[in-house]
């Protein structure tokens, strides 16, 4: 099987990024291109990301998951402790993480370290969720083989049953993680392919920006 994708084109004219525009926080760059994208309502859902990590058998993985706050420390999301993407972290917990808003024409990507946060703070979040949301992560085992759909809805049905009108713990082995950056990248399209780069880099506590070719 062949197949060109040789005349898949597009020219990006949306807008510029240069030095004298730039905050020199990274993370108050980001707030501002997040909410300017939020607020287009050009993007489904503009806290989606990619999450890369180094699996248990060497391989880099890449998925899609949800950013749910950040700060001046760093970026968190959650996940199953126990799922692949949990026990690659524990491993190795130097991560990439890349916003690509397409609309918009702008990519950023995070090179940082994953941490998982405290018990309190996870706790506080996994009760703001809905209910469903709570049960799916109670029920789910994620990221190991299951026979079928069934499996899944036998163990939610029983789980409904036995907690019925009671309030929902957070499992031990569900909770956030906190990115802490030591790089952020911000990327504009640009017509030609002579794209707006600007790469910070954290040294010494303080964020140092440079220029990048396309």
């Amino acid at each position: 099987m062949k197949e060109s994708l040789h005349d898949y084109r597009k020219s990006y004219e949306k807008g510029a990024l240069v030095l004298d525009n730039l905050d020199p926080n990274p993370l108050q760059q980001f707030r501002k291109w997040f909410h300017e994208v939020d607020e287009s309502e050009s993007v489904d859902e503009a806290n989606a990301f990619s999450l890369s990590t180094i699996g248990e058998d060497g391989f880099p993985k890449t998925r899609v998951v949800l950013l749910k706050s950040y700060n001046e420390n760093g970026f968190v999301f959650y996940t199953n402790y126990e799922s692949e993407k949990g026990r690659s972290i524990a491993l190795n917990n130097k991560v990439c993480c890349s916003f690509f808003w397409p609309a918009a024409e702008r990519q950023i990507i995070i090179k940082g370290t994953a941490e998982k946060l405290s018990n309190e703070v996870s706790d506080a979040y996994f009760s703001s969720r809905p209910r469903g949301s709570q049960l799916g992560a109670m029920v789910s085992h994620q990221s190991e083989v299951i026979e079928d759909r069934n499996v899944l809805e036998n163990q939610l049905k029983e789980l409904e049953d036995q907690h019925h009108g009671k309030e929902l713990e957070r499992p031990d082995y569900w909770g956030g993680f906190l990115v802490r950056p030591v790089s952020i990248e911000f990327w504009q399209g640009r017509p030609n392919r002579l794209h707006d780069r600007f790469r910070f880099t954290l040294e010494d506590y303080d964020w140092k920006i440079e220029r990048l070719a396309p």
